[in-house]
């Protein structure tokens, strides 16, 4: 993976905003409804070739295909892979429950969106038998300028425990055995990105936001047992590809709601770190989460792992000052000891299910401008 060896290189974590019409048949083709395949297959290459050269333009370093194809970014499985059906029931998380007027608000947003809480689950063995669709994902961006555009290319995949902790299981019985069946079929998906000269990007929210969810009944112990697991699972699956070549992303949600109930870092760290990755992304943008930058001083980030603090929040139509963004990357170089393994990112993806957007697209573009402006102040603090 790249360092920000001369200055502060910038990323994000993955899903940009789709155009309304590949948005519209995304969201049609998730409900079961039959979509015309040619007109998705072209919106999908458009809006892919867009959101790289939007990308370019606003200065990011390693950027991706901004999620364009998929219409989730943990529930496209269910569309590649066999032995998915039916609706899950997801628990609703504990701050949404607390306020029914902003489940309220929630719920008007996301009334035209791919199915987040009631996505498919598993009703038979998970098998990942064709690949097709996640090769065709990688040609495609490769031919719209994915290695050529960026000092370095990746595209992100759903985790083990992502995929489980909302595509819910009802054929295995088994938390630990529905995981280590995805970890085994998901494994065949992480490899072929790799093989593609893409840096593997593990999208792991569970992590840290299914406390307030799926595991919420659990004590805070029995809650990191699960995250031990789910960090072993994703071991098994990544056990073929150099750790250098893989990043991880935790978040407690991509939500404006309260998080009042959001797990705190510093237990989680410990077992974070178990995984066999190259690098650790994750939100520190956000108000609920800033103070955590500290917690890397009671828990150093390993020698071999590079950092991707969150400097722009990607819940909210502020656009941040540069000098604030900048604020942010050099408090994460002072906390971490190394300016070069500190990469300057966004808190998380700016459309992470399609129709389900908080962000409008234009200040998307703004977001990401100011943080390459911060990133270029910062450097010229750090390298003075």
């Amino acid at each position: 993976m790249k360092r920000s060896e001369t200055r502060i290189l910038t990323t994000h974590v993955g899903s940009l905003p789709r155009p309304p019409a590949l948005r519209d048949l995304l969201v049609s083709q998730d409900r079961g409804e039959s979509v015309d395949a040619a007109a998705l297959a072209r919106e999908a290459e458009a809006a892919v070739r867009h959101v790289v050269a939007r990308q370019r333009e606003a200065g990011i370093d390693v950027g991706n295909d901004g999620e364009q194809p998929r219409v989730g970014f943990s529930t496209y499985p269910a569309k590649r892979m066999s032995g998915f059906g039916g609706a899950s029931k997801r628990r609703m998380a504990l701050d949404i429950a607390e306020h029914p007027d902003y489940l309220a608000r929630l719920t008007r947003q996301r009334a035209g969106a791919a199915r987040i809480n009631d996505a498919p689950q598993a009703v038979a063995e998970v098998a990942y038998t064709d690949l097709g669709e996640a090769e065709a994902e990688c040609e495609l961006f490769a031919r719209s300028g994915g290695h050529e555009g960026f000092a370095e290319a990746f595209m992100t995949a759903a985790s083990p425990g992502v995929i489980a902790t909302i595509m819910l299981d009802a054929y295995y019985g088994s938390h630990e055995r529905y995981i280590r069946a995805l970890a085994r079929e998901m494994r065949k998906e992480y490899e072929l990105i790799v093989s593609r000269g893409f840096v593997l990007q593990l999208d792991c929210p569970d992590l840290a936001m299914e406390r307030a969810r799926f595991f919420q009944d659990e004590s805070l112990d029995g809650f990191l047992q699960a995250v031990a697991l789910h960090i072993d699972a994703i071991n098994e699956a990544i056990a073929n590809i150099p750790r250098d070549r893989v990043r991880l992303h935790l978040c407690w949600g991509n939500y404006d709601g309260p998080h009042t109930h959001d797990v705190p870092l510093e237990p989680l760290l410990p077992i974070i770190y178990r995984a066999r990755v190259g690098a650790l992304v994750l939100p520190l943008a956000t108000p609920r989460h800033q103070h955590e930058l500290k917690v890397f001083r009671a828990h150093p980030l390993p020698a071999d792992m590079l950092f991707v603090p969150g400097v722009i929040d990607s819940t909210i139509n502020v656009v941040e000052h540069p000098e604030v963004v900048a604020d942010r990357i050099v408090a994460a170089v002072e906390t971490i000891g190394d300016r070069s393994r500190v990469l300057a990112g966004v808190d998380c993806g700016f459309g992470t299910f399609a129709g389900s957007q908080l962000v409008e697209e234009s200040i998307v573009w703004s977001k990401l401008r100011a943080l390459r402006d911060g990133a270029g102040l910062a450097t010229k603090r750090l390298w003075k």
